[in-house]
């Protein structure tokens, strides 16, 4: 049985398990290998690297005459990039070159520090005091700008038992001091490890989360277009998991609607084929036999049989052409014997200047295809007005033919566009049925269309006119 958690759950545990990893890291990696200690070169303690200097040159001027010693800090200068000068703590210069201290570099270096490392009553200078890291300062000047460094040490005039208490100062133009007040390689090495590690942490997680967010995404767009076999992977256990069983459940339920209502529509529409047809002949009977004077009643009767019939008829094709796009047995069809075909049907090949090729295949189902674009035919005649010419125009976009049947009519509104394709919508609510149609002809292209795996939309011309575009995969 797989534990459930949820998407809170999981980002918190995932967040502290970067942090474990993250202080496993800098505690073996870091202190126990590299041996870093951090600290803070601008707040007064500028770091080991120095002291190591300030003890090395401690060393070496042991005993040495000022003279030497100046030559010792002219050699550490110039290897370190960096001005070398000694101090007592008194302000007087010992060794390096003769330069006029800023005040606040003099004031750090006379500054009283107590008894100091190392000095205790009763005792020499820096002997009995615990051991530890020597006293250090940093100060920033301007004018020009400079950083100033100063650790205690230890210097043995000659003739001395005891040493005098000092400070080397360190002086540079950076603020790292060329590396050696504070080397900012180790610092960005840890930060580009925390970014790296967080990163190779967080990108497989959040990575799963937006392609499952993704994978929804796409679903719910397909099922907003009808097609509702789509499904989406419940293999997760979270809200996502949760989230994807409803979408599912969601496309399964709404596929029953639809396809029910189909159903419906499409038995109605049957059912009432024999009494309409029954109705049609009553009344032809009903005409020969009345007197002149009240014909006009039976043709009024005779008209509403005649809608009647033509929109159960157009529902039984939109409901066939829906229910059927499973069965659909898709061929290569010549795409401009197919235009031949429905401009015959409906009579307008006067009216239609097709640019078809011989050469242009299309994958359909002929039948489908040629009712497709017979209704289009037939809607461009009506609304386009006698005399308009209708273009049918065909390209091919990669694996895609494109088919455009475009006319000089009015358009329509572009808030319509998006719903010429619905059933029983029509851009006029108060058009007649003899000039509106029953609102199922676009319908019916679209369902057309889709069981032939293609797309239908349609987009207004400049300056004016309609143009409809039917997307089919090229044979």
């Amino acid at each position: 049985m797989k534990l459930r958690f949820s998407l809170f759950t999981r980002i918190l545990l995932w967040f502290f398990f970067n942090l474990i990893v993250l202080v496993v890291v800098h505690f073996f990696l870091f202190n126990l290998q590299f041996r870093l200690i951090p600290y803070s070169s601008l707040i007064g303690d500028p770091g080991n690297q120095i002291e190591i200097v300030a003890r090395q040159i401690g060393f070496e001027i042991r005993g040495l005459s000022p003279e030497a010693r100046s030559q010792v800090f002219e050699r550490y200068s110039g290897t370190y990039n960096v001005e070398f000068l000694l101090y007592d703590n008194t302000g007087k210069r010992l060794a390096g070159r003769e330069i006029a201290l800023p005040s606040a570099v003099l004031e750090k270096i006379r500054e009283a520090d107590g008894p100091g490392p190392g000095r205790s009553p009763g005792h020499p200078p820096f002997e009995g005091g615990p051991p530890g890291r020597r006293q250090a300062f940093m100060v920033r000047t301007t004018n020009p700008s400079r950083y100033w460094a100063g650790v205690r040490i230890p210097v043995f005039e000659p003739g001395t038992p005891f040493p005098a208490r000092s400070t080397l100062v360190a002086s540079s133009d950076s603020i790292t001091g060329h590396g050696l007040f504070f080397n900012p390689v180790p610092f960005l090495v840890i930060i580009g490890l925390v970014l790296s590690i967080s990163f190779l942490l967080w990108f497989p997680f959040v990575r799963r989360i937006t392609r499952k967010v993704k994978e929804m995404t796409l679903a719910t767009e397909k099922i907003a277009d009808e097609k509702f076999d789509i499904r989406v992977d419940e293999n997760r256990t979270d809200e996502l998991g949760r989230l994807a069983s409803a979408i599912n459940h969601l496309a399964g339920r709404l596929a029953g609607f639809v396809s029910g209502q189909k159903r419906f529509l499409g038995d109605v529409s049957h059912e009432l084929n024999s009494p309409l047809a029954r109705m049609q002949v009553a009344l032809s009977i009903l005409e020969e036999r009345i007197d002149p004077a009240q014909k006009s009643y039976v043709a009024d009767a005779q008209e509403e049989v005649r809608l009647m019939t033509r929109l159960v008829g157009e529902l039984l094709t939109y409901t066939k052409a829906g229910m059927t796009k499973s069965e659909v047995k898709l061929q290569n069809v010549n795409l401009k014997e197919v235009i031949e075909k429905a401009s015959a049907r409906e009579d307008v090949i006067g009216k239609v200047i097709s640019n078809i090729t011989n050469d242009q295949w299309v994958h359909a189902q002929p039948e489908l295809l040629n009712r497709a674009i017979a209704n289009i035919l037939r809607n461009a005649v009506r609304y386009a007005g006698e005399g308009e010419i209708i273009r049918i125009d065909a390209r091919r976009e990669k694996e895609r033919v494109i088919i455009s049947i475009s006319d000089n009519g009015p358009g329509v509104p572009v808030e319509s566009l998006d719903k010429l394709f619905d059933p029983f919508y029509r851009i006029e609510s108060d058009r007649g049925r003899d000039t509106g149609g029953t609102g199922l002809g676009l319908a019916i292209v679209k369902s057309c269309v889709e069981a032939c795996q293609g797309t239908v939309s349609a987009k207004n011309r400049v300056p004016h006119g309609l143009e409809i575009q039917i997307s089919l995969s090229s044979a």
